[in-house]
């Protein structure tokens, strides 16, 4: 099973530009052309938050004129730039929303890997946080299904990342979202966005990772007085590799045109040279 993740795509009604720079609408759909040309077909993607910039309905009209390009099928969580309530407008026709309204949580049930979203947004806020009653129908939802290798995808990451502006927005009650999954052996990762930048940890025994950016990135500054900026990094995506011995491998997948593929070996079997 193979899971493309994409974050943070910011699209602006009417395809403008971002930040006065950055072509966010040109560069999603990159992304996609990206996705559907993967070979072996990629099986289910998932974008995490942050669709769209300002969280207006004519910005979401932008963001599926889009989305609705990619030829498996997708999910969405919310980021901290939606509007839940334009948010689950938008996609009034995925059945897997169906359930939500104070918060968007769901279980996709349907595949080798079960894979659950999460809602880490507080309304008006630039932070995560996960409230009592989302950590407990998580909980619920994790008990429904002890046995099933599990990952949770997520806008806000549960760890700090050395880049100050960012951090000081992640899940701010992480311990709490980690004290419930220790109850859960089950859960093999959690898939996250909103840095802008590719990292990965591990938090008692769980693999924790930030998808990077199809479009910009946020500039890798430890300093912790660094301002709040962006770089135009090459974009790509995250993979995870999900095999039948219940094994799950991420890669980082470049967007565009590289020199390559190049041959090792030449036709006799020997190492190039």
């Amino acid at each position: 099973m193979i899971i493309a993740q994409i974050t943070d795509p910011h699209v602006k009604a009417g395809r403008r530009i971002a930040y006065g720079l950055v072509d966010t609408a040109a560069m999603l759909e990159a992304a996609v052309a990206h996705v559907n040309s993967m070979r072996p077909i990629v099986d289910t993607v998932i974008v995490t938050g942050d669709l769209t910039d300002r969280g207006k309905p004519e910005e979401y009209v932008s963001l599926r004129s889009i989305l609705d390009n990619l030829s498996m099928p997708w999910h969405v969580v919310p980021g901290n730039h939606d509007d839940r309530d334009n948010f689950l407008k938008a996609f009034f026709d995925h059945e897997y929303l169906a359930n939500s309204a104070d918060f968007v949580h769901y279980a996709i049930e349907n595949q080798p890997l079960r894979l659950i979203g999460v809602d880490t947004t507080i309304s008006g806020e630039p932070h995560g946080f996960l409230p009592l009653e989302r950590i407990k129908w998580l909980d619920t939802c994790l008990s429904s299904a002890p046995y099933k290798p599990t990952m949770l995808f997520m806008h806000h990451p549960p760890f700090e990342t050395g880049i100050r502006h960012m951090d000081v927005q992640n899940l701010l009650n992480a311990d709490d979202l980690f004290s419930m999954l220790s109850e859960h052996s089950q859960v093999l990762h959690v898939a996250c966005g909103h840095v802008h930048r590719a990292s990965e940890t591990c938090i008692n025994g769980i693999g924790i990772s930030i998808a990077p950016n199809a479009a910009h990135s946020s500039t890798l500054d430890f300093d912790p007085e660094g301002p709040s900026s962006f770089t135009m990094d090459p974009p790509a995506i995250r993979l995870f590799r999900f095999s039948d011995d219940n094994k799950l491998v991420t890669h980082l997948s470049y967007i565009g045109k590289f020199d390559g593929p190049h041959p090792y070996f030449s036709a006799n079997g020997d190492l190039v040279d």
